[in-house]
This record gives C-alpha cells, structure tokens and sequence, in this order.
C-alpha cells in the first residue's frame, strides 16, 4: 500500500481530513496547499458537463479530467471516481481500474456501495488497487434524493455496510447525506477515516464540490455553505471588460505587441 494512503488511515480520529473536487489542473494545483484528498469525483457530469445526473460520464471522460489533475498535485492523494457500469463484476473492475491507475498515476479510486460489491473492493484491494468506499445517498444507484439513516433499520444496514467495506480493505470511507447520530456510530464503529458530505462534524473528514463551495454550481442543498459568491465576482470583472472594449480602452499600448 502507497504510503499517502497509509498515512491518511492513520489520521483517523488524530486529525480532521480536508478533501475537496478538482476537474482541471489550475484548480488542483491550488487545492493541493491545503487539502489531504482531492477527488476526481463523477460530480463532473453535473457541475462541469451540465448532465442532469452523475449516470451518464464515461471513464474515459474521467481519466481525461484526472490526468489533468495529477498535474497540478503534488503532496494530496489523487482518488479518481469509477463512474457507473465501470465496476459491475471484479474483471470489468480490475481491467478499468487498472486503466485507470495507469493513465493518471492517482493514488486511489472510489467505487460507491450497492450493498453487495464488497467482494469487488476485496479483489481489487488484494490486486493492490486501493479503493475508496461510499455509502449512503449513492447517486449511481439512488434515483431520488433523501438523507439516510434516520430510523433503526437504515442506520443498522449502514453500519454493517460500513464495516463490510472496511472487511474488504478499503482504506477510507465516504458518507454521503448520513443523519448525524448514524454517522457518529459509523465513524466509531470502523477504525478507517469516514469522510463525510452532508453527514455531520463527526466524521473524520470533510468533503464537498469545489464548484458549490465557491458559488459556481448555483446548486445549494442544505449540507452545502457557499464560502464565496465567485459568480458575482466575475460578473463584476465580466462588466468592466466589456465596458473596456466597448470604450476601445482595452488593450491600450501595453498590452499590444
């Protein structure tokens, strides 16, 4: 196992875990200062490629962006998505991640739980791929939109899930939109680091869409704080550009050759 991976696991419960989404170098290369993950995430499809949902990018529309993000880290793990019907059985997995693992040079890849592929993460994790897990609301496998875990049977079915995953070797966990007193029990029940997004301060780590987070995506859940309204601020650059060229004041003698 690489040794970024092996000292994010022993960052559980010492240190809180940074992780954002990174689709482009310039981004990756200044989240790379102070995130521990960065996620190639299939949030790309939504937040990049305005698809309606994460179901329809391919892999190698995922390798493309990743290998464009590898470029720009240096010191963070590099954990590429494995989009839907990448991973249905261990071969098409193994082959894709693979794939996957060689054209990005990324550290790690993420496969979203459907309750029954723990053996496909304990086959790849002894092929010496390491692997990601992902319950909760996984958007490849759920159609519509609800928090989990809020009644006893969900939060039981979680918690087995979780300890599955960690069974099969997966070397972190993301929990997705999770109720707080299910998330805490998770993140107390397995010893590797559970990563949250809408899923409460009791998880080892945080991660959200870079793109929510600066105010570009203009999709706002509950689980999401906009820390900064970048639309408005190229808005305002967009205007004084506009208004220089209109006014023939840009480019002016120094920015003509």
């Amino acid at each position: 196992m690489k040794k970024k991976i092996i000292k994010i696991k022993k960052l559980k419960s010492k240190k809180k875990l940074v992780c954002l989404t990174a689709y482009s170098k310039p981004i990756a290369k200044i989240l790379d200062k102070y995130c521990d993950i960065i996620l190639v995430g299939d949030s790309i499809a939504t937040a990049f490629y305005g698809m309606k949902d994460t179901k329809s990018i391919s892999l190698q529309t995922m390798i493309n962006h990743s290998v464009a993000v590898s470029k720009g880290i240096k010191k963070s793990v590099l954990v590429v998505d494995m989009p839907i019907n990448s991973y249905r059985n261990f071969k098409q997995a193994k082959k894709n991640a693979k794939k996957v693992l060689k054209k990005t040079h990324c550290d790690a890849i993420k496969l979203e739980s459907n309750g029954k592929n723990f053996s496909i993460i304990k086959k790849l994790v002894k092929s010496g791929i390491p692997v990601m897990g992902h319950i909760g609301f996984t958007p490849q496998y759920k159609k519509k939109f609800k928090p989990q875990g809020n009644n006893k049977k969900e939060e039981l079915k979680l918690i087995n899930e979780s300890k599955e995953i960690e069974k099969a070797g997966a070397f972190s966990l993301v929990l997705e939109c999770i109720a707080e007193k299910t998330s805490k029990k998770i993140t107390n029940a397995i010893k590797i680091p559970t990563i949250g997004i809408g899923s409460s301060k009791y998880c080892d780590g945080q991660i959200l869409v870079t793109d929510d987070l600066i105010g570009l995506s203009g999709f706002y859940p509950r689980f999401v704080k906009k820390y900064l309204n970048l639309e408005k601020i190229l808005q305002k650059t967009l205007i004084r550009f506009k208004k220089e060229v209109l006014k023939q004041t840009f480019p002016t003698k120094k920015n003509t050759y």
